[in-house]
């Protein structure tokens, strides 16, 4: 543990961003009696297989198991892959979303190069408990790995935030600010936080996230850093959907943005049509991308809107293989690929 006094941006300390080479990507095998995936468990299975079979085209894959048995039905759903990247570690976890329990890593140029940024966790404010296992899970990680540890105090989960690499960080209201989060913490005060445990200096704020999202309105079923200067953001064609609106806003305030004084390039990326599953709406998003080392993974609906998805993350990556990946049955647990990962950083 790092004394509370020495902070990570002082100590030189970074998020990079998610195209940055990657060392490993970590993962929380989801468990049969959680409940992200009601009535539903076996048929999100496949797309969990291929999502870790193009992974391992490029990098490690780690992933957290409870025990014996549920490292036993994992390895059952992977048995045809190659092992040899593949590591599983004994860390509990209550369910899958990586992205938001996981350890967010740093990194700097001098030893040690690499440190774990612990932030509380309550299940998307309180909405899922019990989460006492998903909330040590990044401690337990980097004593693993043994690394240094920083713990901000703050209740924030890593899809709410998306980094540049060269000082900015993407955000949103509607979840940073909400009162089920840190109600003692004033918008400076969360700036502050962000800017002292990220190594950023430029926040900058989007609005409101899309129908059927129970985190509040993560930023990656929203808007994307690209590259330091260029985000992809989803809008809604349709005026009558009820994400139309709240795209629209964030696509302004977006164009009003700088970072290092330069204006934001803005590329913009299709949503699926409107997916309801037992009268309940869904967060289908192509935002929810994941950058590993040789691809992207994109998560695909069988929509017409799929293939624009696909050939616009082509442009957007042209060193990087697109793949999509059928997430009609993972979406029912409300999250994707993105929400499913977390990247260590190559040092």
């Amino acid at each position: 543990m790092v004394p509370p006094t020495q902070t990570p941006a002082a100590l030189g300390y970074r998020m990079p961003p998610e195209w940055e080479p990657h060392a490993a990507t970590w993962l929380s095998w989801p468990r049969r009696e959680g409940i992200s995936f009601p009535d539903s468990f076996d048929r999100v299975l496949p797309a969990l297989r291929a999502m870790v079979e193009a992974l391992i085209e490029s990098e490690q894959v780690c992933i957290n198991v409870c025990n014996g048995a549920h490292e036993a039905e994992a390895r059952a759903v992977l048995r045809e892959l190659s092992m040899e990247r593949i590591t599983f570690y004994r860390i509990p976890t209550n369910e899958p979303w990586c992205r938001d329990h996981g350890p967010i890593f740093l990194t700097r140029d001098v030893d040690p190069h690499l440190a774990v940024v612990d932030w509380d966790y309550n299940a998307w404010g309180g909405k899922y408990p019990p989460c006492d296992l998903d909330e040590v899970v990044p401690t337990r990680v980097a004593q693993i790995l043994g690394l240094p540890v920083f713990y901000p105090r703050m209740i924030l989960e890593g899809g709410s935030i998306d980094v540049n690499g060269a000082g900015a960080l993407l955000t949103t209201e509607s979840c940073l600010l909400n009162k089920n989060r840190n109600p003692n913490l004033s918008r400076g005060e969360i700036e502050q936080r962000l800017r002292d445990y990220f190594g950023v200096r430029e926040i900058l704020w989007l609005g409101n996230g899309i129908a059927g999202d129970d985190t509040d309105g993560h930023i990656d079923d929203l808007a994307r850093f690209v590259s330091e200067h260029t985000v992809v953001t989803v809008v809604e064609e349709n005026g009558d959907d009820e994400n139309h609106e709240a795209l629209q806003g964030n696509l302004a305030r977006l164009r009003e943005m700088k970072t290092d004084r330069r204006k934001i390039d803005i590329v913009t990326l299709p949503m699926p049509k409107k997916i309801v599953r037992e009268g309940l709406r869904l967060p289908a998003s192509y935002a929810n991308f994941y950058i590993s080392n040789s691809c992207v993974l994109l998560p695909t609906f069988a929509d017409p809107n799929d293939e624009t998805a696909l050939s616009v993350l082509q442009k957007v990556f042209p060193g990087r293989r697109v793949i999509g990946i059928d997430c009609r049955e993972l979406i029912w647990g409300l999250g994707a690929f993105h929400c499913l990962t977390q990247q260590q950083p190559a040092i």
